[in-house]
């Protein structure tokens, strides 16, 4: 049985209660939110192993509830959104969502979601680290070093880092990212790579200008590690 614990933030009831039973029926331990300020409680409080959040939330927007949460804790976080955000979508990959759902949604799509971002958080490595000139990739700890400054990143982004610089120089398309990330391509989400490159490329910053920890495009192919 599986013992992780989620929290689920949503104001709708309905969608809480559908969530619930299919998580639980799953093995998961959930608990429940309905608006952001209980959310951010909940979630210092509660120390969950994942957080499904609804953007649209009373009290405390659901972007600010992420933005709170990455302050403070690596919790994996999958969104919750409309088809008409996104905008806010694109916003909360930035500030650190790992994953994330459109409504409405297949409560079968979220479980595995959820299996897979846990999956891919808790896997173990098989090497200690990877360089790549000046990148350094710890995989016990999830520290990356870039020029000797450490780079903080989200786990989706640690592992797309990792599998890209796993093979330097080797061009990966936006499917093979997401299944190394995710656990699985999703064709339709296939674009969220891009905020997370674009995410990477800041974060690595001295390193895109010097070019050794650059993240290159082939226009209409993908991404590689290098210049």
């Amino acid at each position: 049985m599986n013992k992780a614990k989620i929290l689920v933030v949503d104001d709708e009831p309905r969608i809480v209660d559908i969530l619930k039973a299919y998580l639980e029926k799953d093995g998961y331990q959930v608990v429940v939110a309905g608006d952001g300020r209980q959310a951010l409680e909940l979630a210092r409080g509660e120390k969950p192993d994942l957080i499904i959040l609804d953007l649209m939330l009373p009290e405390i927007d659901g972007l600010e509830v992420c933005r709170q949460v990455r302050r403070t804790l690596n919790v994996p976080i999958i969104m919750l959104t409309a088809k008409t955000e996104n905008a806010d979508k694109l916003v909360g990959l930035e500030l650190g969502a790992d994953d994330y759902v459109t409504k409405p949604f297949s409560p079968r799509e979220v479980v595995a979601r959820v299996k897979a971002v846990l999956r891919r958080a808790s896997a173990p490595t098989t090497r200690n680290r990877l360089s790549v000139h000046e990148l350094m990739i710890d995989l016990d700890s999830h520290e990356v070093f870039c020029h000797d400054k450490k780079v903080d990143l989200t786990n989706t982004e640690f592992k797309i880092l990792t599998t890209l610089a796993e093979y330097p120089g080797k061009v990966f398309t936006r499917a093979q990212l997401l299944d190394a990330a995710l656990g699985v391509a999703y064709d339709v989400y296939d674009r969220t790579i891009d905020t997370h490159i674009k995410n990477l490329r800041q974060k690595l910053g001295a390193g895109q200008r010097y070019g050794d920890c650059a993240i290159s495009t082939l226009h209409g192919v993908g991404y590689k590690l290098g210049p």
